[in-house]
């Protein structure tokens, strides 16, 4: 099962675990991209960030941390992808992802999964 329970997901983050979910393609400057979401643990509590990240239109290349960002220049340096927020608490930090982000609540995934999610993207689009 690639997806976490509400409970494991908060499991892995009390863990001090990344968690991320891929929320699918976007544009930017005419440019073909994806978007996803990560939240990580950084110092007393939690990141969330966003990224866009060029689609390489390949389902083999799966982690998506190396894709090439959309924005290399409007990246903060506290982490890879934009800064959405940092609270102290995983429940919050869930909760400004899904509020700032559009991501759903039953598709977050450990971290390195979220490039599943893109695979299955690739291949539905070739098929």
């Amino acid at each position: 099962m690639r997806y976490l329970s509400r409970s494991f997901l908060l499991g892995a983050l009390h863990r001090r675990k990344e968690v991320e979910q891929f929320l699918g393609p976007i544009t930017v400057g005419g440019i073909e991209g994806i978007r996803w979401v990560s939240i990580w643990p950084w110092q007393d509590g939690y990141n969330v960030s966003i990224h866009d990240v060029q689609d390489l239109d390949d389902e083999n290349y799966r982690d998506l941390s190396v894709f090439p960002s959309l924005d290399p220049e409007g990246e903060d340096d506290q982490g890879p992808g934009r800064l959405i927020g940092h609270v102290q608490d995983p429940t919050e930090a869930l909760e400004l992802a899904e509020r700032t982000t559009g991501a759903s609540p039953h598709r977050w995934v450990n971290h390195g999964v979220a490039g599943e999610d893109y695979a299955d993207f690739v291949r539905a689009r070739h098929s």
